[in-house]
């Protein structure tokens, strides 16, 4: 890869004369960076595509090809991309329905807004995964036809589908008023009984590991009632005796889903794998008492995802928070506290509770500036980042906790150059806070110079622009490890690299 063409290529302020000559040379890797800029021209586009034939289809997605600029018969897959965004010829379309690649085939099927005789030709496809894919798309009629497909394939992607009709997918579910599936993927290419190997070693081999067939599909099956399960539109009643499954697969699934009776949700609650309660725990259909109850879980990840949910109790959680390193996420239970909460919270003797309310960005002023001198450094880290906070309370906080809170405060989006430059030249260096003033946007170039030693600031100091021009030169020179390669890239797509220095490295 040539990482200076890349990045010129990528390079906000590479004028329109040098986009022509990097276009005469590109190579995919240089196409992928040119199919991405916002001015390039469709004149410029078409020649890129005619330089790079596989940029066709990146192009097509981005809306710089035309029906008028592809032949679908030498450029198929650009000519299905733009079908694929609804700007493509139905002709296109009819011609496709019947190619003589299944793979072309069964990209038309996901396509959107297919004419209603494509549609038809898709559905008696030979292929099972064709028609699966239009299955997963298709409207109430065609998913309830499709529903009694013999490949059950094609009946799992029906199961997925939210315009299937409640009542089908019932039936998906419990196989009654349909007739048997008669094929799967399994016996569809081996000798029944068959299970797959998960370390399979074929390289021609594509299906799942454990895919397994004994003449009743079981792999299959439970294929069709993991997606009816997740499936918003299948009935309540259908999938509640799922709670006891065997299948964890399927006991996951049913743990986020909203709707369910009560019962279901105390038998998840006791579900023996932590996974299935950790689930739930996010649920917002779960009533206090079970919310409660999931707070004595004593796995860390159930108490975790709780303190996640948008309607845990508010002493419920601030115990949860007291117990369970939850990050640093403004929680919703947090964001919708009411005003007295929030200052219940401000003045909590609980350092965890002061944390939860300290990642709040829209704090009143004096409770703001409260937090941030909090004695507590775990609040301040919270808070530090809240727009609008003096600068003499960020500079506060460093001295009295300095690496602790200096990337916090670096990244704040209010720090001044002169701070940024303080905590740039700080020693012994704060190497996250390095990292932190590379990407801001006020930084200077005295502190972005400060970040070049620093391994991981120095590609996100090499793309900023206000990095000194002489500086960009010399990245351009680093070596040629891939650490390097990263740092020369960012150096060639720097919008402050001087125009003539971007000319002469292009060939």
């Amino acid at each position: 890869m040539n990482n200076v063409l890349c990045g010129l290529a990528a390079n906000p302020a590479l004028p329109p004369e040098l986009t022509d000559r990097l276009i005469a040379v590109a190579d995919p890797e240089i196409a992928a960076d040119l199919t991405g800029r916002g001015d390039l021209t469709r004149a410029q586009a078409v020649a890129l595509a005619s330089r790079v034939a596989e940029s066709a289809v990146a192009l097509a997605y981005e809306g710089r090809l035309t029906a008028a600029d592809i032949d679908p018969a030498t450029r198929p897959d650009a000519a299905l991309a733009l079908l694929d965004q609804g700007a493509g010829d139905p002709a296109w379309a009819r011609r496709f329905a019947t190619d003589p690649v299944a793979e072309r085939r069964e990209k038309l099927a996901a396509c959107p807004g297919l004419p209603a005789d494509v549609v038809e030709t898709l559905a008696r496809d030979p292929r099972a995964r064709v028609v699966a894919e239009l299955a997963y798309g298709v409207p109430a009629p065609m998913a309830a036809r499709l529903a009694r497909h013999p490949h059950a394939e094609v009946r799992r992607a029906v199961a997925a589908n939210e315009a299937t009709p409640p009542a089908v997918l019932a039936a998906l579910v419990t196989g009654e008023g349909l007739p048997p599936a008669r094929r799967c993927l399994v016996c569809d290419g081996e000798e029944t009984p068959f299970t797959h190997d998960p370390y399979c070693p074929r390289t021609d081999c594509d299906l799942p590991p454990g895919a397994a067939c004994g003449g009743s599909h079981e792999s299959a099956v439970h294929g069709i009632h993991l997606a009816a399960l997740g499936n918003p539109a299948t009935p309540a009643e259908a999938v509640a005796g799922f709670a006891d499954h065997p299948s964890m697969l399927l006991r996951l699934t049913l743990a986020v889903r909203t709707g369910l009776p009560r019962e279901v949700y105390r038998r998840l609650a006791d579900d023996p794998l932590p996974g299935v309660r950790a689930d739930l725990a996010r649920n917002p259909a779960l009533d206090e008492p079970l919310l409660r109850a999931l707070a004595e879980d004593r796995d860390p990840d159930v108490r975790r995802s709780l303190a996640h949910h948008p309607r845990v109790p508010l002493d419920v959680l601030v115990g949860v928070a007291g117990t369970t390193r939850i990050g640093a996420a403004l929680l919703p239970r947090v964001a919708a506290a009411s005003p007295a909460e929030v200052e219940e919270l401000a003045r909590s003797p609980h350092p965890a509770a002061r944390t939860l309310v300290a990642a709040r960005r829209d704090l009143p002023a004096g409770t703001r500036d409260a937090l941030a001198a909090d004695p507590d450094a775990k609040v301040v880290n919270a808070v530090i980042g809240h727009p609008g906070l003096p600068e003499a309370l960020l500079r506060a906080a460093v001295e009295r906790y300095g690496g602790q809170v200096a990337a916090k405060v670096a990244a704040h989006p209010d720090a001044s150059p002169a701070l940024l430059e303080d905590l740039a030249l700080r020693q012994p260096p704060v190497r996250k806070a390095l990292r932190e003033i590379a990407r801001h946007r006020r930084a200077t170039g005295r502190a972005l110079l400060a970040c070049l030693p620093d391994a991981r600031a120095r590609p996100l100091a090499a793309g900023h622009p206000a990095l000194p021009p002489q500086a960009l030169v010399e990245l351009l020179g680093d070596g040629g490890g891939e650490a390097d390669g990263e740092v020369v890239r960012a150096a060639a797509a720097n919008p402050a690299l001087p125009r003539a220095v971007m000319a002469a490295l292009v060939p």
